[in-house]
């Protein structure tokens, strides 16, 4: 049986139309929680308006910036349809909000994910007492929390997953560590200490843009921890990796870190196409065995055909 090409075209039109719709159902199924959508009613703009009944006036206000959330944001992250209520007093309810509820203790990380068999398989305990371990908290002692540098209302689990590819893990983990390291107004928030210029304090390496692209801080922050998907020990600025043979060689650190949710076997195995396929390729961290061989196959038949060619005139000549 023969289409014409109008009747093809509707045809794959009503099936286009047909995949859209089925992810556009399944988009669906996670929905803000009531009590959220009333938050970001505010929350979630610049401006927010409210009824003062002192004046009998509606008065527009400015939102703080450091308490605006982004709510699709909210809503991808891993605590999208949880109910603002589940970490917040309930109390914020009520508008305007009483002054002593900013005093209120405020659930952390491990108040929930602490000592839970459901989330067993992403290590918080390990995490936590990793984290324990690191330069942050040293320095700030029981004030560092985990919220500091995972924002609970826009987290992913970026990082531990096939889904994202490495750019969009380097650029979200990077991110959690500029929010701070590169704003002074965050950085001063927990320390008096004088907030270093990333630039100045990374003149060592070289195309510094081209690393920061592909690279995470962690790489070179961070203590190798093997049975953690992600190092969370950050290390004191003076015990930083500086030496580029770490990662631009075949055994090299990023295997360990960065590419350690790939298979090691598809690059090892597959070699250069496999590497650039899973964007795992590092200049002298990937070699391809058939190009080795060819290599010197090439070299040893050059050398050859130089020895013909002078034995050649050698016996021309007598």
């Amino acid at each position: 049986m023969k289409y014409s090409g109008r009747l093809r075209y509707a045809i794959l039109q009503g099936v286009v139309c047909l995949i859209l719709s089925v992810f556009n159902i399944h988009a669906e199924e996670k929905e803000l929680a009531e009590t959220s959508q009333t938050c970001l009613n505010c929350h979630s703009k610049e401006y927010y308006s409210f009824y003062n009944d002192y004046t009998g006036l509606t008065e527009k206000k400015r939102m703080n910036p450091y308490i605006r959330i982004d709510s699709t944001m909210f809503l991808h992250g891993v605590h999208g349809t949880f109910s603002c209520d589940d970490c917040h007093s309930p109390d914020y309810a009520t508008y305007p909000h009483g002054a002593e509820l900013k005093l209120e203790f405020k659930y952390g990380c491990m108040d929930c994910h602490g000592g839970d068999p459901t989330y067993a398989h992403l290590h918080f305990d390990e995490i936590a007492e990793e984290a324990n371990k690191s330069v942050h908290a040293e320095k700030l002692g029981d004030a560092f929390k985990c919220e500091m540098c995972h924002d609970p209302h826009t987290n992913k689990l970026v990082a531990t997953s096939q889904n994202y590819p490495i750019e969009e893990i380097v650029a979200v983990d990077n991110n959690m560590c500029l929010q701070c390291h590169s704003d002074a107004s965050v950085f001063h928030i927990y320390t008096e200490s004088e907030r270093p210029k990333i630039i100045d304090a990374h003149d060592w390496l070289p195309n510094q843009s081209l690393h920061f692209k592909n690279v995470r801080c962690l790489e070179c922050h961070t203590a190798k921890e093997d049975t953690l998907m992600v190092s969370h020990n950050i290390l004191p600025k003076e015990k930083a990796i500086k030496n580029c043979v770490e990662c631009h060689s075949s055994n090299n650190l990023l295997q360990a870190k960065l590419y350690k949710y790939m298979t090691i076997e598809s690059r090892t195995e597959e070699g250069l196409g496999s590497s650039i396929k899973n964007e795992a390729y590092v200049i002298g961290a990937n070699r391809v065995p058939f190009l080795n061989y060819a290599s010197v196959a090439i070299f040893a038949l050059l050398i050859t055909g130089i020895l013909i060619h002078i034995i050649a005139r050698i016996i021309r000549k007598k």
